[in-house]
């Protein structure tokens, strides 16, 4: 049975409204990456972006243990076991449906999450950025790990989710749980010193742009 012999089947994969366009998403990756270009100079030669990053910084830290455990949200044991529960699901899910090339999304995801440290780890390398002060001397924390471990985890997931969800409220919901668990990393990084907010947003800039890339290859859900 092919995908297509599927509309009005309990498991067809159902339209996924409101989905941007590939222009629109294409747009939005030229301004991550140009905005991570931006960031990734100005950290490098201390420029005044990086100054006024550090002045911010000194304003937000307040290392109480306490925001160490939302920072944990983004870390490789927690993050990374929420995406392979959804991976799995979904290509269940697809493969029970009868979908072509079910398994091609959950393996794609699968690649990026992969791919993370490749990415990251050199970047950390070659900006050899130290740390706030209450992390006490060493480099490396540009661009933040947990941050992109965190977004491209939670977003593959809610990308791989959204268009197995019929009902609006759930998708919602999904999404704004994504949202919400790399707002609450951030903060933890931020607030108890582990990072600087530019190394936040870099990854998010970092990251967002990989995610658009799956996104572009994750098709909108058509007949």
């Amino acid at each position: 049975m092919r995908r297509s012999d599927l509309i009005g089947h309990p498991e067809a994969t159902p339209p996924a409204s409101g989905w941007p366009t590939s222009r629109s998403l294409l747009s939005v990756l030229t301004l991550a990456v140009l905005l991570f270009a931006l960031i990734t100079w100005q950290v490098a030669v201390h420029g005044p972006l990086a100054r006024a990053d550090e002045r911010l910084s000194d304003s937000l830290v307040h290392p109480s243990p306490g925001w160490a455990l939302l920072a944990d949200l983004g870390s490789i044991v927690v993050a990374v076991p929420v995406l392979l529960v959804v991976l799995v699901y979904v290509g269940l899910r697809a493969r029970r449906a009868d979908t072509e090339r079910w398994g091609r999304e959950p393996v794609a995801a699968g690649v990026l999450m992969a791919a993370v440290p490749a990415i990251v780890v050199p970047m950390k390398e070659l900006v050899a950025r130290a740390g706030p002060p209450v992390m006490g001397p060493g480099t490396g924390f540009y661009p933040s790990g947990h941050t992109a471990t965190a977004v491209v985890a939670y977003g593959s997931a809610t990308l791989l989710l959204l268009p197995w969800l019929r009902r609006t409220y759930a998708r919602r919901l999904v999404l704004t749980g994504c949202l919400a668990l790399n707002a609450a990393v951030a903060v933890g990084l931020v607030v108890r010193g582990f990072h600087w907010p530019l190394d936040v947003v870099a990854s998010w800039c970092l990251c967002g742009a990989l995610l658009i890339l799956l996104r572009l290859f994750v098709r909108r859900p058509s007949r």
